[in-house]
């Protein structure tokens, strides 16, 4: 349980008006904060969450926060400490990202995922660093990251790159900072219901996930927890790791798509004879069958090897002896996270 009299009591949480930002701010007010709730997309969304973290007997402050806009807008965290009377802990949760292959990804797009993703998390970090020691109690920031900060994901090489990044970051400020009694942790989440997924609406309980052990994407409220107890006292021996909070996804490996439940239903197929045995349903959007010779279709972003077939963007990775989980019509999809290419 957490000690909320030897709580923090100020806190400054990006990126608050929905998903993991929203259930960071009102957990740290459960526990005894008050919050700087920034916003970007909705100044509604902001306003809602304040009122949840005032339901909790908490003090609340809004502010927009554009990390386009640096390094100007990193000044929010000055702002908000100043209306909260300091800043105990940084939670960096804003983020972006955008899906395109490396090799068609416009400078720009890559510049604004990097810009807000890691440039604005670091300014946000040295601003609040700085108000924590100039305040001699120590601190706690939590910088949000990703399973990507640890595993690729075709399409996402800025995001990729930027939570990589921010992964590395929050060791280098973990060592220089421990001496000020402020620690530094990533919280890196997998599949969790948020609007940034496409999947805020969802209920993660009564979503069936096969390719993560615990069959199902997570709850934003499963994220803040963690976060919280890494802002807590009982965590105060607790630096410069990054907590990965995916239902084991990033465990499965080869056996992504399968679930927990190993089974053979027969024997393995070579990479020829398992595409010909499939010939009829493996056609892409050009009508063209996969060359097993060349291991891919024409147009089709999906790649086999040998007697595997594996989809980038969630790594299954499926024997060709198990039941498999593409299918090559147009729009391939992937069963284990339900995504259409």
């Amino acid at each position: 349980m957490i000690d909320r009299m030897r709580f923090p009591r100020t806190a400054i949480v990006t990126g608050s008006e929905s998903g993991i930002g929203r259930a960071t701010a009102v957990a740290l007010a459960a526990a005894g904060c008050d919050v700087g709730v920034t916003y970007h997309y909705s100044e509604g969304g902001g306003q809602a969450t304040a009122e949840e973290v005032r339901s909790h007997g908490r003090k609340a402050e809004v502010r927009a926060l554009d990390l386009t806009d640096l390094p100007a807008a990193a000044d929010v965290v000055d702002v908000l400490a100043d209306a909260l009377g300091g800043v105990d802990v940084l939670v960096n949760n804003a983020g972006v990202g955008v899906s395109a292959p490396l090799v068609d990804m416009e400078f720009h797009a890559w510049r604004k995922v990097l810009a807000v993703d890691l440039d604005g998390a670091f300014l946000c970090l040295q601003r609040a660093a700085r108000r924590m020691i100039d305040a001699g109690r120590g601190g706690r920031i939590v910088n949000i990251t990703s399973v990507h900060e640890h595993q690729p994901k075709v399409g996402s090489a800025p995001y990729c790159a930027a939570k990589g990044g921010l992964g590395l970051l929050t060791k280098v400020a973990a060592l220089e900072l421990a001496e000020h009694g402020i620690t530094v942790n990533a919280v890196a989440p997998g599949d969790i219901a948020t609007r940034m997924s496409g999947k805020e609406d969802e209920d993660p309980h009564a979503v069936e996930r096969p390719g993560v052990p615990l069959r199902r994407p997570g709850d934003v409220r499963e994220i803040a927890s963690v976060v919280a107890f890494l802002c807590s006292a009982q965590a105060a021996y607790v630096t410069g790791a990054s907590w990965i909070v995916d239902g084991g996804m990033t465990q499965m490996g080869p056996t992504a798509g399968r679930g927990a439940r190993v089974r053979r239903l027969a024997p393995p197929l070579s990479r020829k004879d398992s595409l010909q045995a499939r010939g009829e349903r493996m056609t892409t959007a050009a009508g063209s069958a996969p060359d097993p010779d060349h291991g891919h279709a024409p147009h089709c972003r999906w790649r086999w090897s040998h007697a595997t077939a594996a989809c980038w963007m969630c790594w299954c990775q499926l024997s060709s002896c198990a039941v498999m989980v593409m299918d090559w019509l147009p729009g391939p999809r992937c069963h284990s996270t339900s995504m259409t290419w």
